[in-house]
C-alpha cells in the first residue's frame, strides 16, 4: 500500500492510496470514507440494493463487536470473511468497536480488551484476537488497543496506562503478524491513544511510528465529551507528528462539519456510520454540498416572478427564504438552488432529547404528510427518483421495513456524494468555500 499525495494545502491532504488490498489491485481516493457494515452487511440493504447506490467506496468497514462471536464459523470456512459475506473483491478493514454503538468503560486489562456484541461482553486475549484476524483475512486491521472512552478529566495515570497497554498490544500483535503466512499481505494499523493529555498523545505517536505499521488510527476522539477546540488542537498535534506517506484514519467522526475540520488537520479516512445513525432516527440527509456557482441558473432564478415562487413552494419555504436573505447571499443562493432551502426549518428540529440535529430532515414530522416532492431536489438516488417525502413519512409512521431501505439508499448516496465534493473542492482549491457552505447549515 502506497500513498501518493497530489497536494497538501493548509493541512488538507488530497491524493490516492494505490496497491491497496491483498493482491494490490485496488486504489482509493483520499479524503474518503469506508462503507459501514454490521455483521458484514450494510444495514437495511442487500447486495442488490447496495448496487443501486453511486460512489460506494472500495473499503468495507467490519467491526469485531458485531462479528467476534461468529469467528469459529469463519475458522471452519477457511476462505476468509470477504467471500463469506459476498464481498470477495472489496478492501476489508477490521476495527475493534462499532462506532454506532458506544461501549462501556472499565473492562480492559493488561492482557485483554473487551468488545460488546449481541450476546454481551466478549473478552479478547491477544491469541484470540489474532486468531480472529487470521480467520477473517482482512486487508487492514486495527491493532488490539485499550481504546475505551476516556472523558476529560481522566487521571494522567489512567491515560498513561492506556497508552502503555496499546503499545504493548501492538508489539504482541506484530510478533504474530510477522510470522503468519495468512497475514503476510495484510496491513496492521497502529492506534494512537492518549485521551485529552497532549504529552501522552505525542508519546503514543512517537512510539507507534517506530513500529512497522501500514497506517495510523486516531482513537478516542468520538463522542461529545471532549470540547471541540481542545479536540481539534490535539488532532493537529498528532497529525503534525505522523509521517506523510501513510494514511491516517479516525474513529467516531461523521458529521459533515466535523469531517471538514478533521480534513483540515490532515486526516484522510473516516468511518461511514453517520448515514446509518440518521436512518435509524428516521432522518434524511438533506444538507447542501454543491458549492459551485452556476451563473446561468442564478440569472434564470432572478427572473422568476414572485407569484410563481409562492405557487410552487410551501409557506415554510418562503419563511426560510426570508430568514436566509439576512445571511450570506452566496451561500443562500447555493442552498436554494440545490433544493435545500425549504428544509431548513425541519433541519433545525430537535431530536427526542431536545438537541438540535443539523444537516438532516426529520421525516416523521407531520408537515411531510402531503409533501409530494423528493427528499432532495435534483438528487439522482433511487429513492428520490421514485418516491416522495409523503411516502417516506407514511412508511416511518407505520413502521414499515421499507422505510429503512429507502432512507439508507438515499443517505449513503448523499454522504458519498459529499466526500466526492470534498475531493473536487480540494482539487479546485475551493475547500474554504465548501466549509463556509456547510457551516451555514449547522
Amino acid at each position: 500500500m502506497k500513498l501518493i499525495l497530489s497536494s497538501v494545502v493548509n493541512g488538507c491532504r488530497h491524493g490516492k492510496l494505490i496497491e491497496v488490498g491483498r493482491n494490490g489491485s485496488k486504489s482509493l481516493d483520499i479524503p474518503g470514507c469506508l462503507l459501514y457494515t454490521r455483521t458484514g452487511t450494510a444495514p437495511h440493504l442487500t447486495h442488490d440494493t447496495l448496487s443501486l447506490i453511486e460512489g460506494v467506496p472500495e473499503p468495507v468497514h467490519l467491526t469485531l463487536s458485531t462479528l467476534a462471536e461468529h469467528h469459529e464459523v469463519l475458522e471452519e470456512y477457511k476462505e476468509g470473511i470477504g467471500k463469506f459475506i459476498g464481498m470477495p473483491e472489496s478492501v476489508l478493514y477490521c476495527s475493534l468497536h462499532d462506532p454506532a454503538s458506544p461501549c462501556p468503560s472499565g473492562y480492559n486489562t493488561n492482557k485483554t480488551a473487551s468488545v460488546w456484541g449481541g450476546g454481551g461482553r466478549i473478552e479478547l486475549t491477544l491469541s484470540k484476537f489474532m486468531a480472529i484476524q487470521q480467520a477473517f483475512k482482512p486487508d487492514w486491521y486495527q491493532s488490539m488497543a485499550d481504546g475505551e472512552p476516556l472523558p476529560p478529566g481522566t487521571s494522567r495515570k489512567r491515560v498513561k496506562r492506556s497508552v502503555d497497554r496499546t503499545l504493548s498490544f501492538l508489539d504482541d500483535c506484530l510478533k504474530v503478524h510477522q510470522t503468519s503466512e495468512v497475514l503476510k499481505d495484510t496491513e496492521i494499523i497502529g492506534v494512537i491513544e492518549g485521551g485529552d493529555i497532549l504529552e501522552e498523545r505525542l508519546r503514543s505517536v512517537r512510539e507507534t511510528i517506530k513500529r512497522p505499521v501500514g497506517g495510523f488510527l486516531l482513537d478516542g476522539f468520538q463522542g461529545e465529551d471532549m470540547p471541540d477546540d481542545p479536540k481539534l488542537n490535539l488532532i493537529s498535534s498528532v497529525t503534525g507528528e505522523l509521517p506523510e506517506d501513510k494514511p491516517r484514519l479516525i474513529h467516531g467522526i461523521g458529521k459533515p462539519d466535523e469531517v471538514l475540520e478533521c480534513i483540515s488537520r490532515g486526516v484522510d479516512l473516516f468511518e461511514g456510520f453517520y448515514p446509518y445513525l440518521m436512518t435509524e432516527q428516521g432522518r434524511a440527509l438533506t444538507f447542501s454540498f454543491k458549492y459551485k456557482m452556476d451563473p446561468e441558473a442564478e440569472e434564470e432564478k432572478s427572473l422568476v416572478p414572485l407569484h410563481q415562487i409562492q405557487d410552487q413552494r410551501h409557506m415554510s419555504a418562503v419563511i426560510t427564504m426570508t430568514i436566509q436573505q439576512c445571511e450570506d447571499d452566496h451561500v443562500h443562493s447555493i442552498l436554494e438552488r440545490n433544493g435545500c432551502g425549504d428544509n431548513e426549518i425541519s433541519n433545525k428540529a430537535s431530536d427526542s432529547e431536545g438537541k438540535l440535529t443539523p444537516f438532516t430532515t426529520d421525516l416523521k414530522s407531520q408537515q411531510f404528510r402531503a409533501d409530494f416532492r423528493p427528499l432532495v431536489e435534483d438528487c439522482s438516488c433511487y429513492c428520490c427518483k421514485n418516491h416522495t417525502r409523503a411516502y417516506l413519512y407514511h412508511l416511518l409512521v407505520t413502521n414499515e421495513l421499507l422505510a429503512g431501505v429507502l432512507l439508507m439508499i438515499h443517505n449513503l448516496h448523499h454522504y458519498f456524494g459529499f466526500f466526492q465534493s470534498i475531493r473536487d473542492a480540494l482539487r479546485d482549491d475551493k475547500l474554504e468555500q465548501l466549509k463556509k457552505l456547510i457551516t451555514k447549515q449547522v
